[in-house]
């Protein structure tokens, strides 16, 4: 392909890409039919425990052990019933496969107020396990 030409297909490529964007930016988000109110709005029942214990909790958002858990573990540590938050032993120590960490906490720790506060940094579906 000769010089001139190549220059044409570049600049009809780089019009496609821009127009490409344009209309991937001005289409509206839309929510999906079935969506139900946003967490932060819905009122969780507390779930209080009466006596201290260890409990698992998933955080499928969780995506690594350098970022992520230290943010899980700080903002559970905040909690003053809980006294130890560990990462689940994972199968290849260089990678976060198992998304669960284990809580240990005294009685009246809330598990509800837990989970908001997980809600509340960006991990959204985290749920107790057991």
């Amino acid at each position: 392909m000769s010089s001139p030409m190549k220059s044409i297909v570049y600049v009809v490529a780089a019009l496609a890409a821009v127009g490409i964007m344009v209309a991937i930016s001005a289409t509206p988000d839309r929510a999906p039919e079935t969506e139900t109110a946003p967490a932060a709005s819905v009122v969780a029942t507390p779930e209080i425990m009466a006596e201290a214990g260890t409990m698992t909790l998933e955080v499928p958002e969780m995506h690594c052990q350098f970022a992520c858990f230290p943010r899980v573990q700080e903002t559970l540590e905040k909690n003053d019933a809980v006294s130890e938050v560990a990462l689940v032993d994972q199968p290849d120590p260089n990678a976060l496969t198992v998304k669960k960490v284990v809580v240990k906490y005294d009685a009246g720790f809330d598990v509800s107020s837990a989970l908001a506060a997980l809600q509340e940094q960006g991990f959204t579906s985290a749920q107790k396990v057991q």
